[in-house]
């Protein structure tokens, strides 16, 4: 559209015998030829005798182009003539008129208008009328089709990239990967699957398929020295095939439900193009299966069978100066056929790529390539799992990482690889320790603690504040897994060394313990006694007052100061819940014949009130003395137990939420909704419940009650 030229045209005008009163806006037509293509000019003027000669706005269309003139603001938009395309109003409207004020306010100057509007447009409209909506359909059949076009383009040009990708793409070994996959990760796995009858046993062996019987248990006829033999089968036992010599993993036919199956997931780096690299993420899998037909005394063995079977779920491309492109193997359910997709699927079905096994080809690819310095080899020996495109993509962002790697810091890089980039103090830094913001005589400390983040975390909170402590310290702190701010708040009114030598004596557990539950102890602790100090600064106390300082009992003076901080207001919710919720009081007994339970270390039992429950959830900061769970209680369909240290046992350690009908724990959970010492405690309640199932916490009960 040649918008010069066409503001060079001058306005058309309205005529004096066109004007009506009850109107507001008159629409004049004209086609005019613009560059040697027809443009149907719409030119809305207000219905006043000063606005005659120029229009408000000027509508002009094309047969594929449309666009909107403002003469006085001299402007050019791309405003369709309505704002809604369901019952808005028009461009120039002011406000938004019903159906009937706009066919009202809004008229063409002749029916000549009409006529040309039509011809240009030639789209159904609902109702003549209603002029402007030939208009819209116009102009929305052009914005559509430009962005059919577009999204066209758009997609053919990804298809081509794809085409691009498929054809610099390696063939993929597939049978070198499955030989590979049964011998190292499946073990070459078999299965001798038995049913004993006497001495003999009916064999089907999953390596060569067949079914035989073989004595097990020698006889007294002359016969059995030449019966087949082999040793007797016991589930999980191993044993030799009597008829292929395969060793193999004996299961009872009786246990056997057809099939069993087990996955791994591989990934196979390959040299792409020049520099590049493709990772592939595939998928291996062993299915055993055990075939029956029907016999004279039930299901019986016809045969064994095992399949190895692979898919190459998902490839990413790495090349340099572009962002990582990851193709999707995916199906078709409808063609029945598989293909490449450059995106992924959505919601719920999208396809995962989750960490797996290196294959050692990829690191004799990776030699000239853009990450033959990436260091993942290294990595890789020194984590549990890995997933080699998150760590390249994370690598080509910060290449800071291999010397990470090399250096040692092994728990800093796995942090990175999962986006946890807040513990990077300078991601252009080329010197560990002013990348990660600490003293440079930290790093070796760091190294030997293999890059533990708490560590580095406290090692942080050193150099922000100016400090210089020892190695000990430093250590220590990480124990607690303090805050910045809460240390701060602390060296206030003390030295770092004298918090340390506090919060191991109130916790009781020494620092430096390899045990899970003396370093839950400990991080409870430091959090009970920094919140303690910071409630008396909040209310007013002087902490440079050691009997503040130090108090002989920390948990019951931090309880006081729970209380005091929020007396009024919490005497006030105490009492109006101990009226709405009075049952959780009267079956307390009765609960605590049923649930209680104490070893040599903890003891659980349940609330004895509604407003234990409140103080519970304050006192512990989390959600447990909201009304849904008291109401739950209340009603008997689920209750909240206590467990604590059974040498504090009026101190708050641990919620339990449990099903009040089919015994099972909904949930559990420490100070601040989190699960202190979470592997020990998981144990410990699983423990408990069995017990619980099994009706033999009966002892504990009695002992207890006489006690």
């Amino acid at each position: 559209m040649k918008k010069k030229a066409i503001e060079k045209i001058p306005y058309f005008g309205l005529k004096k015998t066109s004007r009506k009163k009850d109107v507001k806006y008159i629409g004049v037509t004209a086609v005019k030829i613009v560059g040697h293509e027809k443009h149907l000019f719409l030119e809305v003027y207000r219905n006043k005798k000063e606005s005659k000669e120029m229009p408000m706005v000027r509508i002009v269309l094309t047969k594929k182009d449309f666009g909107t003139y403002w003469p006085e603001k001299e402007e050019w938009t791309r405003q369709k003539i309505k704002l809604d395309s369901c019952c808005g109003r028009m461009v120039w409207g002011e406000e938004r008129p019903t159906w009937e004020q706009e066919k009202k306010e809004n008229i063409l100057q002749s029916t000549e208008d009409l006529e040309r509007i039509k011809k240009f447009c030639k789209a159904n409209v609902y109702n003549e009328e209603r002029w402007w909506e030939y208009i819209y359909k116009h102009e929305d059949d052009i914005v559509t089709t430009a962005r059919r076009n577009r999204e066209h383009k758009a997609y053919m040009r990804r298809q081509e990239a794809l085409a691009d990708r498929m054809a610099h793409t390696k063939e993929l070994p597939e049978k070198e990967i499955l030989d590979r996959a049964d011998r190292l990760y499946f073990h070459n796995k078999h299965y001798l699957y038995y049913k004993k009858h006497g001495c003999w046993a009916h064999i089907a062996c999953s390596k060569c398929g067949g079914v035989t019987d073989a004595r097990w248990k020698s006889g007294i006829s002359y016969e059995s020295q030449f019966q087949r033999w082999t040793e007797e089968p016991r589930e999980g036992h191993y044993g030799t095939c009597p008829m292929c010599g395969a060793r193999g993993e004996y299961k009872c036919q009786g246990k056997v439900k057809g099939t069993c199956d087990k996955y791994i997931y591989l990934f196979l780096g390959q040299k792409y193009k020049e520099n590049g690299m493709v990772m592939r993420y595939v998928e291996v899998g062993k299915k055993w299966t055990l075939g029956f037909i029907c016999g004279d005394k039930g299901p019986e063995m016809y045969n064994a069978s095992e399949e190895l079977s692979g898919v190459e779920i998902a490839r990413a491309y790495f090349e340099p100066g572009k962002k990582v492109q990851i193709d999707y193997h995916k199906h078709d359910p409808y063609m029945g056929k598989d293909f490449w997709d450059d995106c992924n699927l959505y919601g719920m079905a999208n396809i995962p790529i989750s960490a797996g096994l290196i294959m050692s080809e990829t690191y004799e690819e990776m030699k000239g390539t853009i990450f033959q310095y990436s260091a993942l080899q290294e990595y890789a020996k020194n984590v549990r799992e890995v997933n080699p495109i998150d760590y390249l993509e994370r690598y080509s962002q910060t290449p800071q990482i291999e010397v990470l790697v090399k250096m040692g810091l092994t728990d800093v890089v796995e942090k990175l690889v999962k986006c946890y980039y807040g513990i990077i103090a300078d991601e252009n830094a080329r010197r560990p320790d002013q990348f990660l913001g600490i003293r440079k005589e930290r790093v070796k400390q760091l190294i030997r603690k293999k890059g533990d983040t708490h560590l580095l975390g406290v090692m942080q909170m050193e150099k922000r504040q100016g400090q210089n402590w020892t190695d000990e310290q430093v250590e220590h702190l990480a124990e607690t897994d303090l805050s910045g701010t809460q240390v701060e708040t602390a060296t206030r009114y003390m030295t770092l060394q004298k918090l340390l030598n506090r919060i191991e004596k109130y916790s009781g557990c020494k620092y430096g313990t390899e045990r899970s539950s003396a370093l839950a102890r400990i991080r409870h602790t430091a959090t009970t006694y920094a919140d303690y100090l910071s409630m008396r600064i909040n209310l007013g106390y002087d902490l440079n007052n050691t009997v503040y300082q130090q108090p002989q009992d920390l948990e019951a003076e931090h309880n006081k100061m729970v209380m005091e901080t929020n007396k009024e207001e919490m005497d006030k919710h105490l009492k109006e819940v101990a009226e709405r919720y009075p049952e959780i009081r009267h079956v307390y007994r009765g609960l605590r014949n049923k649930y209680l339970y104490e070893d040599d270390k903890y003891i659980i039992r349940p609330a004895r009130s509604a407003e234990e429950i409140v103080m519970e959830g304050s006192l512990l900061h989390h959600c447990v003395g909201g009304n849904m769970y008291l109401g739950r209680h209340n009603k008997g369909e689920t209750y909240i137990l206590m467990l604590r240290f059974k040498a504090e046992p009026d101190i708050p350690y641990i919620t339990v939420e449990i099903d009040a009908k089919n015994p099972r724990i909904l949930q559990w959970y420490g100070d601040k909704d989190k699960k202190p010492d979470e592997k020990n405690m998981q144990s410990w309640l699983n423990n408990w419940l069995m017990k619980l199932k099994t009706g033999t916490l009966t002892e504990t009960i009695q002992t207890a009650a006489i006690a």
